[in-house]
């Protein structure tokens, strides 16, 4: 069984806390950028010339952010359903309270 490969993510600035965020910090989401490519990933990326090299990261680029946009969709959607349902229970025990 290969071994389990655990990730760390040290900007310049340290280690990244979870108070830091890679979507206002371009050093922090470099250093996460950085810390998700195994092993395995850096054998792969020596035999790739720049090009390929750039191409593929823009590639992840954009399903990254196809991600976190579709996370912040569900997440929002959520927010209201749970807003809606409150504002129904709310409202259904002031009727059923006569008021």
């Amino acid at each position: 069984m290969p071994e389990v490969w655990r990730p760390y993510f040290l900007s310049i600035n340290g280690p990244v806390s979870v108070t830091d965020s890679v979507i206002l910090n371009g050093e922090t989401a470099t250093a996460v950028a950085a810390g998700l490519c195994t092993p395995e990933d850096a054998k792969v990326l020596a035999g790739r010339t720049d090009p390929q090299i750039i191409n593929e990261s823009l590639a992840l680029t954009i399903q990254c952010t196809a991600t976190v946009s579709n996370m912040g969709r569900r997440l929002h959607v959520r927010n209201m359903e749970v807003k809606s349902a409150a504002f129904s229970s709310h409202h259904f025990t002031k009727v059923a309270e006569g008021e």
